[in-house]
């Protein structure tokens, strides 16, 4: 079993987060939770999603404490597991089930599918499938934002296994020498596909990285959306005033598999007894405890809540399911020719 990191505890920390904020955090959190449990649904067992799915069940406080620091016009860059970034960027749930079900009125127009999610009017311009595909085009985005003098962040999400990949480097280099408003988001959540991290990296501490290159870096509880929020803050007024990039390294566990909605336990990669371990440390129970416990919600707004997003959720569906598929005869739009 995998010894105990930060994300097992529950948030303790002092607060300088408004009530309204923690709240909304909440929100987002469970509308990641409950989407995913319903896209695990639909590809197995009903099979009405075909498309590849990598689940971000067990990561939501993540995506949730960095882009609720963010602002409309802030960017952020997404990976194959990209749910999370794509619904806490402020993404529409019913565009995202219509692109899983490869329909027109997906955010893709139903050519992208799960790993290749766009929102550009929520500034989430696109995800991609490539390890360590998204980082330079984060920092080439916070280059154009400081070259155009904008009051804009950009943000790469990656996970641990991007720190294998020569561009993770460069990029970090460039964005410290330019002092570019970009922060570095890593999701380590000690798997890269079926390897554990130690069995790729000669070096597991990836924040520490950050210090070759002069930038701040940290190890924060990747469970404790409160720690990431905070961590994510700081980072985010540092790029605003002109200081350079953050290197934010959050511990975490994926629940599911690499792909799909199964454990991956019939593959040897991990034990039973690990996984119900960390499912038993889940950042949204520990959250809610944190915020019913101090009353910024009530146990009767919880449930209005849970039952609002699951309301979303099953509109979603039927929004996707009565939706058409792109017609055959716009195969090559959107392609560009060179």
């Amino acid at each position: 079993m995998s010894k105990e990191h930060p994300a097992s505890r529950t948030p303790k920390t002092s607060l300088n987060i408004p009530p309204e904020t923690l709240r909304a955090m909440y929100v987002t959190m469970l509308r990641i939770r409950k989407f995913e449990e319903k896209v695990a649904e639909l590809v197995y067992p009903l099979k009405e999603i075909f498309c590849p799915c990598h689940l971000y069940i067990g990561q939501e406080a993540v995506a949730t404490g960095v882009c609720s620091n963010l602002k409309k016009e802030d960017w952020v860059f997404s990976t194959h597991r990209s749910h999370g970034h794509y619904i806490a960027k402020g993404g529409d749930i019913k565009a995202l089930m219509a692109e899983l079900y490869g329909r027109q009125t997906g955010c893709s127009r139903g050519r992208g599918g799960s790993m290749h999610l766009a929102s550009p009017e929520w500034g989430l311009p696109g995800s991609s499938a490539i390890v360590a595909g998204t980082i330079p085009l984060a920092v080439g985005t916070a280059l154009a934002f400081s070259m155009q003098s904008k009051d804009s962040v950009s943000v790469a999400f990656f996970g641990d296994g991007a720190a294998g990949e020569g561009v993770f480097y460069e990029s970090l280099n460039f964005a410290s020498l330019k002092k570019l408003p970009v922060i570095f988001v890593c999701e380590n959540n000690l798997y890269s596909t079926h390897l554990p991290i130690s069995a790729c990296l000669a070096d597991v501490q990836i924040w520490k990285k950050a210090e070759a290159f002069d930038m701040p870096g940290i190890r924060v509880d990747g469970n404790d959306v409160v720690k990431v929020f905070q961590s994510a803050k700081k980072a985010v007024e540092l790029s605003r005033l002109g200081k350079g990039p953050t290197l934010i390294e959050c511990m975490t566990y994926r629940w599911r598999g690499h792909v799909g909605p199964n454990d991956d336990l019939d593959k040897g990669l991990r034990s039973k007894e690990e996984l119900d371990y960390w499912m038993s440390k889940c950042p949204i129970r520990a959250f809610e405890e944190f915020i019913l416990a101090r009353g910024i919600i009530s146990d009767s707004e919880r449930i209005k809540i849970i039952k609002s997003i699951d309301k979303e959720i099953e509109d979603s569906v039927t929004f996707a399911k009565n939706s058409p598929y792109p017609d055959e005869h716009d195969y090559i739009k959107y392609v560009f020719k060179t």
